[in-house]
């Protein structure tokens, strides 16, 4: 079957089809992989399994990242998630959206001259004219063999009728690159991020001060308008969660410019606490992470590093995308998401339905969310 586009075709049967016997015959020949994956942290972190997978299946390839320069304060670049995991040997950027024809030619340039065996696509979902004008953009760069490059179900997140959820975006991708294998999503392993000795020192070393009690950490910061709960809210939750759990110390993080928002919504934590926003870089941060019993915030890039290091997480949610696509991983979770009528809008900035979904999230909700995740916690730790 064939899609008809703009007097070309999207052949549904593309490179990723290929046979497992195909590939178990191809993949030791393997010297060089590009993988294509846009985006910050939140963005990257989702794609660690599939990561994982192709470093499973291309051990002895040399693996390039594809990705952007990045285009937001708050939003660190891949290289700065990734660091020394292993998992990728170096990176080529350009920015996104560009239509500079220099760049442009740079960028067929640098891949020409890398010359990748296989170029691994993991892109977020687009349209069916931008998939088409990277498969002839790749081509014209020498790549022959594109893996994950979508057909028309791919393009699409799958529902679930039983839980009324979509499937999540790590899902996926996954499915895309099934070719390669089993990228193990449910398989917690599947996240790591393969932190330093180094970077595991510094949190022990930031973390000294609250004297090894148990940890709640809290990112209120994010980058939308539509998926901010707003500073009084969080500042009322962490008035409530003091009061309950006194013997807890606070860990406050994020970008930055998130540093004057942590400070005021951690004003009633009268016990030991550390703002840490702006001061680690994200690897750092994750090895913070986990120490904590649980991290609470909104839909934002470090909820995905506390996952990925098998925090529970707490986490409101705005309606702006579908159920699921982009909860974090594990079973553990408490998500607290409303479903209006206006869901799945994919607004940025809510005007003028004022942001109804994630304003009407009460702050008893999120405080019965901890309590219940803490409350597991506790009991496996007097078990």
């Amino acid at each position: 079957m064939r899609y008809a586009f703009c007097g070309g075709t999207l052949d549904k049967h593309v490179e990723s089809t290929k046979s497992d016997h195909y590939w178990s015959l191809e993949r030791a020949a393997v010297e060089r992989v590009l993988i294509y994956r846009l985006g910050s942290l939140g963005d990257t972190i989702v794609a660690l399994p599939c990561f994982h997978l192709i470093a499973r299946t291309f051990p002895q390839a040399e693996r390039q990242l594809l990705t952007n320069f990045p285009i937001h304060g708050k939003a660190p670049a891949s290289a700065a998630v990734l660091g020394q995991s292993g998992l990728i040997h170096g990176y080529m950027r350009y920015t996104v959206g560009t239509r500079s024809v220099g760049e442009l030619l740079r960028l067929a340039q640098m891949i020409g001259r890398f010359r990748p065996d296989v170029l691994v696509y993991l892109m977020p979902l687009r349209s069916v004219k931008n998939v088409w004008r990277d498969r002839i953009f790749f081509r014209l760069c020498g790549v022959r063999r594109i893996v994950g490059l979508p057909d028309k179900e791919r393009l699409k997140h799958r529902f679930d009728a039983a839980t009324g959820l979509y499937e999540s975006e790590a899902h996926r991708l996954a499915r895309a690159i099934s070719a390669l294998g089993d990228a193990k999503v449910d398989d917690i392993s599947t996240w790591d991020l393969h932190l330093s000795a180094d970077e595991t020192e510094v949190a022990r070393r930031v973390l000294n001060p609250l004297a090894g009690g148990p940890l709640i950490v809290c990112g209120p910061g994010c980058k939308m308008q539509a998926n901010d709960w707003e500073q009084d809210n969080w500042r009322a939750l962490l008035g409530r969660l003091y009061r309950k759990y006194p013997s807890h110390a606070l860990v406050m993080t994020g970008a930055s410019q998130d540093a004057e928002v942590c400070e005021f919504v951690a004003r009633d934590w009268a016990g030991k606490k550390l703002n840490l926003a702006g001061k680690l870089n994200p690897r750092e941060s994750a090895a913070v992470f986990s120490h904590a019993a649980v991290f609470i915030g909104p839909d934002s890039g470090p909820k995905h590093l506390a996952a990925s290091v098998g925090v529970p997480c707490v986490c409101v949610f705005s309606a702006r995308n579908l159920p699921g696509t982009w909860f974090p991983p594990g079973s553990r979770n408490q998500i607290v998401y409303h479903q209006p009528e206006c869901f799945g809008c994919g607004l940025e900035t809510c005007i003028v339905m004022a942001k109804k979904c994630i304003r009407s999230v009460q702050v008893d909700e999120m405080e019965h969310a901890v309590d219940r995740v803490l409350t597991v916690a506790r009991s496996g730790q007097s078990g």
